[in-house]
């Protein structure tokens, strides 16, 4: 009773606003901030009638993103060319025709640098009257746009680019789940596809396009990880209830390619205008021989420095020979990789500085979510920049600090988010305090030793029996505490290590699935996630893999 109580009388808002404050954002819209938004109603409307934009409202345009997502950034439509190719075209929302550089939203933006989602409420970058509203690309409105289009070949080469201010009409709002359980064979049409006529044809067209450009980057060595993320669910009294887990689909890889076509084809076509922008980066991995080692320990050989090549290759048939594990196998990995980062690229530079490891791509920008991080508001003004042939927006130096407030800020939420999804995972777990559980070793510092439990997707803090463990390890724990307030959760071994003790023991034994988050010592691996998809998506690669666990 006396645990029930506790969880009763937890305000999870309360604590995830406070998480916020303790983590240097600012969650509360100041007063200046409220003036702009009442001066900008007027001038929607000169902003949706654009005169040098392109009319594309007449296409099929369509989003997809997260069921309860209403700040949306992007919209997709696909055409097939006489000669076979599909031509894909990208909408971003025209964030900056409303927050114009320098105002108090502006300001306030980025100093917040990213939204952050923490499962129990959205702290938005914008305003709710922005992003979900005015510079949303809403179900059944006309809307400014820029367009990244791509001309895709069946072999997923992209033949051809093209960058342009348009007027588009979203004519249906979709979401991950619907459309990935139809394009998966497990769910019916959605009513949302099947009341817009020649709309079905349309997704599968885009999902056409988005498998070829898939294949592409598999040959390249792009790397295919697969983790769980589980979010909190809250009911109507603000109860955690359960945890909800995020499972890939061919919705969110749909989304996934095309948000990655879409950034390398806009960080090419800034380079090409001589044009300085912000570049997401992801370093040659930190700890390539623990990887070697653990190749070894499953009966495959890596070669001895980096090559995302032979690591996805190994990924691929591990996928093919335990499919059960994969998820296992994709965390020590995660864990073992480099940081994403940003970095500011000048005209006619290249090299390690402009690496994606992750996605086997030298060009890689985040430019497909300015509603929700404040690079992508910045390089879409990097970019209308040139389309109007004036003067960039930033210097140099600007750029290079908004590079290293992004970076932080975007640590800073993944801080917070993971706070929060360790609140609700403590506040599940009082009543499973003594239980034993099988887990799998996420982190070892200086800071203290993680795991992950295989089921339920919780992570802790080792604190008792934890001397000589290493990432990647198979072990058993027991629940020795949790303290919800803090979002605590503390586990002892549970027996020894054995001479034999390894990763490739971890898929001997156990079954379900594995999640993320405790303490600082799991930043690398939320910070790759991120960097990996601009995702909006997939909680499986958004603060990812991209770009939020949204």
């Amino acid at each position: 009773m006396k645990n029930q109580s506790l969880m009763d009388s937890l305000d999870l808002s309360a604590i995830a606003h406070q998480a916020m404050i303790d983590a240097g954002f600012v969650p509360d819209v100041p007063p200046s901030v409220l003036a702009d938004l009442r001066s900008l109603e007027s001038q929607r409307q000169t902003a949706v009638a654009d005169s040098s934009a392109r009319d594309l409202r007449s296409l099929l345009w369509s989003s997809i993103d997260d069921r309860k997502s209403r700040d949306l950034d992007q919209v997709e439509y696909a055409e097939r060319l006489p000669n076979g190719d599909i031509c894909v075209r990208v909408g971003i929302a025209n964030v900056d025709a409303l927050v114009q550089k320098g105002s108090a939203i502006d300001a306030y933006a980025a100093e917040n640098g990213t939204s952050v989602y923490t499962g129990v409420r959205t702290f938005p970058m914008l305003p709710e009257q922005l992003s979900t509203d005015m510079t949303s690309l809403v179900g059944g409105a006309d809307r400014s746009s820029i367009v990244t289009e791509v001309i895709v070949t069946p072999d997923g080469t992209v033949k051809s680019t093209d960058v342009y201010p348009a007027l588009l009409h979203n004519y249906a709002k979709l979401s991950y789940e619907a459309v990935g359980a139809w394009l998966d064979y497990t769910g019916p049409i959605p009513p949302e596809v099947a009341s817009v006529p020649k709309m079905d044809a349309q997704i599968r067209l885009q999902f056409e396009a988005a498998q070829h450009l898939r294949e592409l980057r598999r040959e390249h060595g792009a790397l295919e990880l697969e983790t769980i993320q589980a979010s909190p669910v809250i009911n109507d009294n603000g109860q955690v209830t359960e945890l909800s887990v995020v499972e890939r689909n061919s919705a969110r890889d749909l989304i996934e390619n095309f948000m990655i076509a879409a950034n390398v084809a806009m960080a090419q076509f800034l380079n090409a205008k001589g044009a300085l922008s912000l570049r997401r980066v992801v370093r040659t991995p930190e700890h390539w021989d623990r990887i070697v080692e653990i190749a070894n320990e499953l009966g495959e050989q890596l070669p001895p420095h980096p090559d995302s090549r032979a690591l996805a290759d190994f990924l691929a048939r591990r996928k093919t020979a335990d499919p059960q594990h994969v998820p296992d196998l994709s965390l020590s990995i995660i864990k073992l990789l480099g940081p994403g980062e940003y970095t500011v690229q000048t005209p006619g530079t290249s090299g390690e500085q402009s690496v994606h490891f992750g996605l086997a791509v030298h060009d890689y920008t985040h430019s497909t979510a300015p509603n929700r991080r404040y690079a992508d508001l910045v390089s879409q003004r990097l970019v209308k920049a040139v389309l109007q042939k004036g003067a960039g927006p930033y210097t140099e130096a600007e750029l290079t600090s908004i590079a290293g407030q992004c970076t932080e800020r975007e640590d800073a939420a993944r801080k917070v988010e993971r706070k929060m999804r360790k609140v609700a995972a403590a506040v599940l777990m009082q009543k499973r305090i003594g239980e034993v559980f099988d887990a799998i070793v996420t982190g070892v510092s200086p800071k203290g030793t993680f795991a992950r439990l295989i089921r339920p997707p919780v992570d802790g803090r080792i604190v008792r029996g934890e001397q000589g463990l290493r990432v990647g390890e198979k072990i058993s724990v027991k629940l020795l505490d949790t303290n919800p307030q803090r979002g605590f959760i503390d586990f002892g071994r549970v027996g020894g290590r054995s001479p034999g003790d390894s990763f490739v023991d971890s898929l001997s034994t156990g079954t379900g699935k594995v999640l993320s988050s405790n303490r600082s010592c799991d930043e690398s691996h939320y910070r790759l996630l991120k960097s990996f998809v601009d995702i909006r998506t997939c909680g499986n690669l958004r603060r990812q893999l991209g770009e939020s666990p949204h």
